[in-house]
């Protein structure tokens, strides 16, 4: 049985519809499955809160691959990656930017996709003799019309210098993008002084939060979120209803409260 066009729309427009693709964006960083200052090991109650958002694309920072000492220390630690515990059975695919090694283990930032990930890269941006740092681009497929989709997941510096060093290298790493690419930038950029927004607009990427309310959002401490150093940032997308998770359960899980968006391509 064939299903009727709705009446007033044209060939053009039904045409325009069926290649829109809408899902939802979230960026959070898991604090290595802990609550601020180490107290308590949330990852179970995190992945809970992640699964209720029902975000299509997760950017993650500070995530573990493996640990040795903690799974003798925690009952409840999983026998998997943090970021492959936190995917679930929800988000199919995933990757893992490897960026902080040590003698018990390493971390670094994650994206799960229910979409494809065609191709993924770390990019070493550490400052070196200081702490590692990485930018994770992954490749998505979208659904529909098998366009790609570039998604970076970022995690910079706690200095300033280190910062604008690293934002100089993502910004000469997006140039090599095609011009027309859709893509997502978001993470934590450590950003206090808010100098991120002045070196990545000549990229033409565009803050969610400053295009909707004139600044970024504050995302840290949780508990009282002052200072604005989480990010998400497009290109040749549309963004709307960008939201701060700010309360419980958000609140009380990580130090970072997580920032979601609704994102049309």
């Amino acid at each position: 049985m064939s299903i009727p066009e709705p009446i007033g729309v044209t060939d053009e427009q039904a045409s325009v519809s069926v290649a829109t693709c809408r899902f939802t964006v979230l960026t959070v960083n898991t604090h290595k499955g802990f609550t601020a200052l180490n107290r308590r090991f949330i990852l179970p109650e995190l992945r809970e809160a992640v699964r209720s958002v029902s975000a299509d694309v997760v950017f993650l920072q500070e995530v573990h691959g493996t640990h040795e000492h903690h799974p003798k220390r925690f009952a409840d630690w999983p026998t998997m990656p943090q970021y492959e515990f936190l995917a679930d059975s929800l988000w199919p695919q995933f990757a893992y930017g490897r960026n902080a090694v040590y003698p018990e283990g390493d971390h670094g930032n994650a994206l799960l996709s229910k979409f494809q990930i065609v191709r993924h890269d770390n990019l070493d941006v550490s400052i070196s003799g200081h702490e590692n740092r990485g930018l994770l681009h992954c490749v998505l497929r979208l659904p529909g019309d098998d366009r790609e989709l570039h998604a970076v997941c970022v995690h910079l510096g706690l200095r300033e210098s280190h910062r604008s060093r690293q934002l100089t290298r993502l910004a000469e790493y997006l140039a090599e993008l095609p011009a027309d690419a859709p893509v997502i930038v978001a993470g934590d950029f450590n950003d206090w002084r808010q100098q991120a927004d002045a070196m990545l607009g000549p990229c033409g990427l565009r803050e969610v939060f400053a295009a909707h309310h004139g600044k970024p959002a504050r995302s840290f401490p949780a508990r009282f979120p002052a200072l604005r150093l989480d990010r998400i940032y497009v290109r040749n997308l549309k963004a709307s209803r960008p939201q701060v998770l700010a309360n419980r359960p958000w609140s009380h899980l990580s130090d970072h409260v997580p920032l979601s968006v609704e994102i049309e391509a």
